[in-house]
């Protein structure tokens, strides 16, 4: 099975020009804890929930802040071809829940979150791949 066969194709985004108070209440409309963050066409990060707290409010930054100041850059992604266990594995060596999907010409496409994996995967990936990501970490 396919990233494509699964994935979430309607993706709400952000521009790294947005205030955080934007992506923040597109975040609330839609209840979801990240966003794609997009130039054009290119994915140029993410903006968790969690960025805008720990960057922004934590900092005591404005609402006005731009995206771009508070954004997780090089994030990780898979292609819409690739099989869905490798991007399981993928997600689960990484601790992350969702997966930034992009097509050959590098265009996000989708969106692979750990429940698109649960809804189609065979049950031994799904519950390798939430073992994984829930596996605590330690920071030095």
């Amino acid at each position: 099975m396919k990233v494509g066969d699964v994935m979430s194709r309607h993706v709400k985004t952000v521009s790294a020009n947005d205030t955080i108070q934007s992506a923040a209440r597109q975040m609330a409309d839609i209840d979801a804890g990240s966003l794609p963050v997009l130039d054009g066409e290119t994915l140029k990060g993410m903006v968790t929930d969690r960025d805008i707290v720990i960057r922004a409010v934590g900092e005591g930054r404005s609402f006005d802040t731009p995206v771009s100041a508070v954004m997780t850059v090089n994030v990780a992604c898979c292609f819409e071809d690739d099989d869905l266990e490798a991007a399981a594995d993928q997600m689960a060596s990484q601790q992350i829940r969702r997966l930034p999907v992009l097509d050959r010409k590098q265009r996000l496409v989708g969106i692979l979150a750990l429940g698109d994996i649960a809804r189609r995967a065979k049950e031994k990936t799904t519950g390798q791949t939430l073992e994984d990501i829930s596996r605590p970490t330690r920071h030095a």
